[in-house]
């Protein structure tokens, strides 16, 4: 979940009381995300070394002579409503041949956060920006993530620039990395531009204001559209799970609200996953080692076979990526309410993803989901470390410099990578779960439709339709299994550990 505003962090802070004396739901919530974090191992708030080195820093990065001006180009940025660190930017251009020129800006976030400073200590003890429903706990201070280093609306920033040609069907051409400086006309938002996209809704206000800026866009939802087709085609997964924001009011907790894949996400995803390859794919090229982002074939495939054969549907014996998404295809058209269960079963036997290094020669096993030989993480250095360790690596390359770092340095920070990611995700989850049961608390002996999402000897899960949420179902869940609908009944929740539990109705 993302929180619908970030609230700054503070080690000593309590729970700040509304006007009645009492904790208000985000202070209760961010209280626990923050000992989350503890529990997990990760910093919740910047060491004082790091807030000096901060306070020394006046203003954005200044660009050297050799740093290409682009910024006369019609750049955008697509992201949550919410969002203030803006990592990239994309424009298109059309070519002859009904090619297309996509061209993908990343902040230059290595330009102020050195390698080695105190800022760059903390970043990499975390490794990742959290996000609980009441509070953000961000990889870099906001007076850079959110402002110096950040792709801001009407600001001249360096970035590391993928410009990719792409052919009529969708795959890409070629490509080249440079370093330029940018200027965003428009900070767009991802659903009102899905809507507009859709046609049921109005154009944003500044894709109105910037002359040109619609029919870009336009032209980038086109690529983009034939870009999911052709990976799709190629055996990326149309996974779909059922995420849930919480939505504030004022310091109250009001609702929580699914988070609902459309063609703006869609097309942001399709340019990152490819100026994605085309980073790793550089770094081979100049025989650099690169920062892997890998998903190997699933160890459990068995069991997805099995999975498929519950439905009369056949899958091959050996991982097949291509057949696994036909399946998907297939369940998604016949149940699509029951889709997004499904998705999360084949997510948690698919197994997650981790970071790996590539050597020079290596053959890194790529990622299975998104049908991707060549991938690394580069496109949001203000939120992850392995992307601004990319970016390190990238800028070496592109001025002809040593590597600035060594084989086992990046081995070993490929693993801490992979186990921090996993602390926040657990971090993330918890207070989620802890969020969820905090809206359900003043609602005991309620019922609600359900639907059943886990069943095993260890326990029977169901899923409340609204407001989204998990819980256990505590009693009378004989003969239930995955994807039956039940009618169920609040019996308590538990705020501080995330515990819901409900009955059968």
């Amino acid at each position: 979940m993302k929180p619908a505003s970030p609230a700054p962090t503070d080690a000593h802070r309590q729970p700040a009381p509304n006007h009645h004396g009492q904790a208000t739901d985000r202070a209760v919530l961010a209280a626990i995300a923050r000992q989350a974090m503890i529990e997990h191992g990760l910093e919740p708030d910047f060491p004082a070394p790091a807030r000096q080195e901060l306070a020394a820093i006046t203003g954005p990065a200044k660009p050297s002579a050799d740093v290409r001006d682009q910024r006369n180009l019609l750049w955008a940025s697509i992201d949550n409503d919410e969002s203030r660190d803006l990592d990239q930017l994309t424009v298109a251009e059309t070519l002859a041949d009904g090619r297309v020129r996509i061209l993908v800006a990343v902040a230059d976030v290595d330009a102020l956060v050195r390698k080695g400073s105190a800022l760059d200590g903390h970043a990499a003890r975390n490794t990742t920006s959290v996000y609980t429903p009441a509070t953000i706990f961000p990889m870099l201070p906001e007076e850079l993530s959110t402002n110096l280093t950040s792709l801001n609306e009407e600001q001249d920033r360096i970035a590391v620039v993928a410009d990719m040609v792409f052919a009529a069907d969708g795959s890409l051409a070629a490509a080249e990395l440079y370093r330029a400086v940018v200027r965003n006309r428009a900070k767009l938002a991802y659903n009102s531009v899905a809507a507009w996209l859709d046609g049921t809704g109005p154009a944003p206000r500044r894709i109105g204001e910037v002359p040109g800026l619609d029919e870009n866009l336009r032209l980038q939802d086109r690529v983009a559209q034939q870009m999911v087709g052709l990976r799709h085609r190629h055996g990326a997964l149309s996974l779909q799970t059922l995420a849930a924001n919480a939505v504030f009011a004022g310091d109250a907790l009001a609702t929580l609200e699914l988070d609902q894949p459309n063609r703006a996400k869609q097309l942001i995803e399709e340019f990152m996953v490819a100026a994605n390859a085309v980073a790793a794919r550089y770094l081979t090229g100049k025989n650099f080692p690169s920062f892997r982002r890998v998903l190997k074939d699933p160890e459990r495939w068995e069991r997805i076979v099995q999975l498929a054969a519950e439905y009369s549907d056949r899958l091959p014996a050996t991982p097949d990526a291509v057949a696994l998404e036909g399946f998907l295809n297939r369940r998604r058209t016949a149940d699509p309410e029951k889709f997004p269960d499904l998705s999360l079963a084949v997510i948690k036997l698919i197994g997650r993803g981790e970071y790996t290094l590539d050597l020079p020669g290596g053959q890194a096993p790529g990622h299975f989901a998104l049908a991707v030989k060549d991938y690394t993480h580069s496109t949001a250095p203000n939120r992850r470390f392995p992307d601004l360790l990319t970016q390190r690596l990238l800028k070496a390359a592109l001025a002809g410099v040593p590597l600035p770092y060594t084989v086992p340095e990046l081995t070993e920070l490929a693993k801490h990578c992979t186990e921090q990611e996993d602390a926040a995700t657990k971090v993330e989850r918890q207070a989620g779960k802890s969020a969820a049961a905090l809206l359900l608390s003043g609602r005991m002996g309620e019922s609600f439709d359900a639907i059943v999402t886990g069943a095993s000897p260890k326990g029977t899960w169901v899923r409340v339709f609204q407001p989204p949420t998990e819980g256990r179902l505590e009693r009378e869940f004989q003969n239930l299994d995955v994807g039956d609908k039940v009618r169920v009944r609040l019996m308590r929740t538990d705020v501080q550990r995330g515990f819901i539990d409900f009955a059968r109705d």
